[in-house]
């Protein structure tokens, strides 16, 4: 049974909570873990975001327990009229919970915060191998637009 799920921006408490959605994410394969080795890493990431008016954290919560959460960055081209754009990024949502409306809940507060900010169009991008999100984007009228490139550096 879910109970009530809020959606609001992230504060430093729900850190430990957000890494540990990631470290339960196989296919993610970033190789998080909330050790007081990583905590001072994740914590200056943590600060730097919250610092950056252009970046935002959300989270869904349901009973005082963090089930989701992604960023959301808010990008200015010089195309487009330099009309606003946010691009989405580390959505997670825990196991446990999916296919329970929630990320589709979640990603429309924040469409919803994107339109505030003047954004007329929401991006991001997914691993290849995560088929079943594709196919989630793309029930929430996200269409693939653009092909992506990675190089470690």
């Amino acid at each position: 049974m879910i109970g009530k799920v809020v959606f609001r921006k992230a504060v430093k408490a729900d850190l430990p909570s957000i890494i540990a959605l990631h470290e339960a994410d196989e296919m993610g394969g970033h190789g998080d873990a909330w050790t007081s080795e990583n905590q001072p890493a994740y914590e200056a990431a943590f600060t730097a975001l919250l610092s950056d008016p252009r970046e935002h954290v959300f989270v869904a919560e349901e009973q005082g327990r963090v089930i989701g959460s992604m960023i959301a960055t808010v990008l200015v081209e010089i195309t487009g009229r330099g009309k606003p754009h946010v691009l989405f990024r580390s959505i997670q949502v825990a196991g446990s919970h999916r296919s329970l409306g929630i990320g589709a809940a979640m990603m429309a507060y924040v469409e919803e915060q994107s339109r505030h900010w003047g954004a007329s169009v929401a991006e991001l991008t997914s691993s290849s191998k995560r088929k079943d999100a594709h196919r989630f984007y793309d029930r929430l009228g996200y269409a693939q637009s653009h092909l992506g490139f990675k190089k470690k550096l």
